[in-house]
């Protein structure tokens, strides 16, 4: 019996052997491969059906977002309330995203519903139809947001802070406007529809208390469709960054904060610093005892929250460090951001500041294992990114064992003023 008298010995996150559960894996009759997770305690599962159809692909701005989004807007047999109906029915969550290689329909749901539903979502990537209304009525709904954003300080700093690092050429840089939603047709939807999906490649992640049959029924529903039968050649995409460094943008004249953006080009996960670089990035700013935290919110009160963080992209990245501050402190903030680079450049962290963010970070890692969703999600990142088992130790092995010596000479590498392009929008 356990004595509650007594404190249960405290032990630092570091002292964890972590273990990423495998996958079992299963490849559908027409070449769809298919990663499972099979845990957990509810009879609940989670269902991503990832195509590589994202902004890359698109043979204009906004195509491949509004693609993907209108997958759930009406198929030759039933309207966007029917589908969504059918969903909602059985208490289930049928969900679109969008990102720059990739599109992913996914579904969370019962497992015992399973059965009526993977219909649908087949019939949605075979039969979308993109109905002239469903579009109008889309087109309109997204040029109202995009005017509604484009008023705040900090939805147009992130758009213009991609544009300066990757250029607006570079799918991860696109400056999508009004009139590029105006311009898009069926036409291009269904193109790019019968290209990426219907014929396009396919992986899927599933997760979750899966059924005994649960192979049998995908690949029912999606082993005969005609996917994973053509090579999809992701377009090449150089980088054009801006030749300036410095920009201030005036967006709200009564304004009371702007928002600071600061990026530089950064290596992928397949770059040998990028591990050890995590380490650095998260005692810059990566978390709430981070140096920027510490500085500019605790001690000069100059915002509410500072962050720094590698964008995870698979093609290209960028390291990028993100804020809204008051008017007047704007600048002191940009001062502050390069003082404490300067610092991390010239002085050796001491083991104790270290320690702290070896077991925050260790710590994180345990939070993202607890669970199939979870944990199909890390899988999910580390295939799509042409990874394997080895990075996900590789990494746990770099938080627990780079020095300080190492931290510093990358800090000397990467953490230099001259190299970030530097945005305020007021």
């Amino acid at each position: 019996m356990i004595n509650r008298t007594i404190a249960p010995e405290i032990k630092d996150a570091t002292e964890f052997n972590l273990q990423l559960k495998p996958y079992e894996k299963f490849t559908l009759d027409n070449g769809v491969e298919v990663y499972a997770i099979n845990a957990g305690a509810q009879d609940v599962l989670q269902l991503e059906m990832v195509f590589y159809a994202g902004n890359s692909y698109e043979s204009a701005n906004a195509v491949a977002a509004v693609t993907n989004h209108m997958l759930k807007n009406g198929t030759s047999t039933k309207t966007a309330f029917q589908i969504n109906e059918h969903f909602e029915y059985y208490g289930s969550h049928c969900n679109r995203n969008c990102s720059n290689e990739v599109a992913s329909l996914s579904l969370h749901t019962l497992n015992k519903h399973l059965n009526v539903l993977l219909p649908v979502m087949r019939e949605m990537i075979s039969d979308s139809v993109f109905p002239e209304d469903e579009l109008a009525t889309y087109k309109q709904i997204c040029k109202q947001k995009l005017s509604v954003s484009l008023q705040k300080c900090d939805f147009v700093a992130n758009r213009l802070i991609d544009a300066y690092v990757f250029g607006e050429a570079h799918p991860y840089g696109k400056v999508i406007t009004a009139a590029d939603y105006d311009a898009i047709t069926t036409d291009q939807l269904k193109q790019h529809f019968n290209k990426y999906y219907l014929n396009g490649k396919c992986i899927i992640f599933v997760a979750g208390l899966l059924p005994k049959d649960i192979f049998q029924q995908l690949n029912k529903n999606f082993g005969s469709l005609s996917l994973n039968k053509q090579q999809i050649i992701l377009p090449p995409h150089g980088i054009l960054p801006a030749k300036e460094k410095k920009y201030r943008i005036q967006n709200d004249a009564n304004g009371v904060q702007g928002a600071i953006r600061m990026a530089r080009p950064f290596p992928t996960r397949h770059h040998p610093d990028y591990m050890k670089t995590m380490v650095l990035n998260a005692l810059f700013g990566g978390f709430f005892g981070s140096r920027l935290m510490s500085n500019i919110r605790e001690e000069k009160g100059y915002t509410y929250g500072i962050h720094s963080y590698i964008q995870n992209h698979i093609q290209d990245s960028a390291w990028l460090i993100s804020t809204e501050a008051g008017k007047d402190v704007c600048e002191a903030t940009v001062e502050e951001v390069y003082k404490e680079m300067k610092l991390l450049r010239e002085e050796l962290i001491d083991e104790e500041e270290l320690s702290l963010v070896r077991n925050y970070l260790i710590g994180s890692i345990l939070g993202d294992l607890d669970g199939p969703f979870h944990i199909i999600g890390r899988w999910k990142n580390i295939i799509l990114n042409d990874l394997d088992e080895k990075y996900f130790y590789d990494s746990v092995t770099a938080i627990k064992t780079v020095s300080a010596e190492e931290l510093q000479a990358l800090s000397e590498k990467y953490l230099r003023a001259e190299d970030f392009y530097e945005l305020i929008v007021i």
